[in-house]
Order: structure tokens, then sequence, then C-alpha cells
């Protein structure tokens, strides 16, 4: 399945058969770029599900096989214009699976080649039920965090790393109810991370929150004074395992050693169907290890330093659902176990 998906995802995608869609001028990576700059709180899936919806508006009615094949088109493009696209084919995936149900319901989906003014209808009845599908999906951050903060005790301490929009959801949710907690971040070492892991720790202690920030090296001796550790995700894949930032399945398996639950807090939009086997069989290229001989350029090949000094933004791991105690989405909390039930529900 991954070496699938792999393909797909590595493989440039072929012109779309149609003629005459007015979206030759439309640039979809373009477009997707220019919203996560201008709306930092707006996630991958997102932009790329508000991305096609602009698509759709940009282009004038045709038919519901042409516009099928327009989102696959451009869908294939913004997956192919990022190093680890996961986290985007998890929303433009499942976006498209809510097109093709609305279509469904249209009276003129059996016939595929409607035109005119019957599809004009089904295709303003298209944005409006892509347009709610996105709101939907902006509010799922809130009610995870009203649901997860529960989690989150007096007294307690909560260990975390990365910059989760959604933990930090949740740990504000606590903060505003009264809770008494303390929060341990751990420090990316990620080059170019330091001001957003200033940023993070930064809005906790305006929380009045109590943080201590540490170094990666430092998680183990930290455990003794932690509560439990949340996390969020790129993708939930369908054992219930996670697709997170380097570093997460690390902490996990510290986590679990040492008794601690590991809570993931995601939204339902980054379910995508997936089954990793381990850390290598994910559908995406990554350079992580790279074992050397050559001893010219000793002091490091790439300016200097070398790959494990200078880790890439976008690398990834595995973390498997025997180390994850719960996952909370805005449908509820879930059992590693209950993932693929709801990815069922989703997708059939």
């Amino acid at each position: 399945m991954s070496k699938l998906a792999e393909s797909s995802l590595s493989t440039p995608p072929p012109e779309p058969s149609q003629s005459g869609n007015g979206s030759s001028d439309f640039d979809i990576v373009r477009t997707y770029h220019h919203l996560l700059h201008t709306d930092p709180l707006l996630t991958m899936p997102i932009a790329a599900i508000e991305s096609l919806i602009l698509l759709l508006s940009h282009s004038p009615p045709s038919t519901i096989s042409e516009t099928l094949s327009l989102l696959s088109h451009h869908s294939s493009i913004l997956k192919f214009s990022v190093r680890n696209p996961i986290a985007l084919s998890a929303g433009t995936d499942l976006f498209q699976r809510y097109i093709v149900s609305t279509l469904q319901s249209s009276p003129s989906y059996n016939n595929r080649n409607a035109s005119g003014e019957d599809f004009r209808a089904v295709r303003d009845h298209l944005l409006t039920s892509g347009r709610l599908f996105s709101q939907r999906a902006k509010e799922a951050r809130g009610i995870i965090a009203r649901t997860a903060r529960k989690f989150v005790k007096d007294g307690g301490t909560v260990l975390t790393a990365g910059r989760s929009r959604v933990v930090a959801a949740v740990l504000d949710a606590a903060a505003d109810e009264g809770v008494k907690f303390r929060v341990i971040y751990i420090q990316s070492g990620i080059h170019g991370a330091a001001s957003r892991n200033r940023e993070m720790v930064r809005r906790l202690r305006e929380k009045r929150i109590p943080v201590a920030v540490i170094k990666l090296t430092a998680v183990a001796y930290s455990l003794g004074e932690t509560t439990m550790m949340m996390v969020g995700a790129e993708g939930v894949v369908e054992n219930g395992g996670i697709i997170s930032p380097m570093g997460t399945y690390q902490l996990a398996m510290l986590a679990k050693s040492a008794g601690k639950p590991l809570y993931v807090v995601a939204e339902s939009h980054k379910f995508v169907r997936l089954y990793p086997l381990g850390q290598y069989d994910l559908p995406i290229r990554q350079t992580v290890l790279d074992f050397r001989e050559s001893l010219e350029n000793d002091d490091g090949a790439r300016d200097g330093k070398e790959q494990g000094d200078q880790e890439n933004d976008d690398t990834v791991d595995y973390t498997p659902p025997e180390l994850i105690a719960a996952l909370v989405t805005e449908v509820g909390v879930h059992t590693p176990s209950a993932v693929s039930e709801e990815l069922i529900k989703i997708w059939y």
C-alpha cells in the first residue's frame, strides 16, 4: 500500500482531460501558500481545502465529470509541490470524498455529463457545502480543547513539544477555567525554530502557566515530574498510530517506559488512509540517516554542518498505537483501536 502511495506522491500529475474549464490560469500552489502565510492559525489540510474551494469558485460551470477531474488533478499538483504531503493529502482526500458524497445526493449525479442550468445549480450547492465543510473543520480545534482540557488536572504537569495549535488551545482552555497546572516544554532543535519556541512559551506564561523549557536530552530526567504527555499530529493513520514531527516517537517510548500516558489531540480531517508497518514504511522520502565514507570536507559537507546538526522542519516519524493512551478529536475521545471505525464512518 505504501509503495502505491509513494508513487502517487512522487509522480507529477498528468494533465486533466477536460477542456475549457477556465482553470489553467489558477495557481493552486501559490493560493495554498498565500493562505498559510496570511493566516498563521490555518493548518495545512484546511489551507488545501480552501484552495480547492477557491479553484471551484474560479472555474466556470462545466460537468460533474470535469469537476471531479479538476479537483483530482489540482490535488495531485498540491501534493507534488511539497516534500511532506501527508497532512495536506488528508485534507484534499477527505474534501474530495465529501464532494462526491454531496454530488451523490444531487439529481444530476446519475447524468455525469449534465451541463447548463442543471449543473450551475449543482456547482452553487457544491461551493456552499464546501465552505460549510471548511468552517466546521476550523471549529474542530475549539471543540477538541473543551473535551481534552478535562485531562489537565489541578496540580498536574503536562509534558509537550512542537507547535501544535490544538495542544495550545487545550492548555489555554484549561488555564481559562482556572486549572492550576505546570508545563514542561521541550525546545526544538530544528534550525530556525527558536523564535517559534519562544512564542509558544510566551503564550503559556501570559496565561500565568508556569513553564519549564528543557532540551531533548533532559526529557528522561524530567519524566519524574510529569503527569502526562500531550502532542498533536500531522496525520492519524488507520491503525490508530500517528505521524508527527521527528522526535515524537522517542518521546512516546520514554513516556511509556515511565508509565506516563500519552494523549494525542488532532482534528478528524487529519485522518489519513495509510497503514504504515514501521518508520520506513511512510509514503515520503526523508534524508535522516546520511551515511558517508568520504573524508573530504571532514568538518561537515553541507555548510560546515552534518545532517544531524541541521534537521529539516518537515521530517516526521511514526508513533505506533500501543504507545498512545487515547486520541481526542472533535467527535470525542477514542482508543487507538477505534480509529479504524471512525475512518470507516468518514470514508464509507
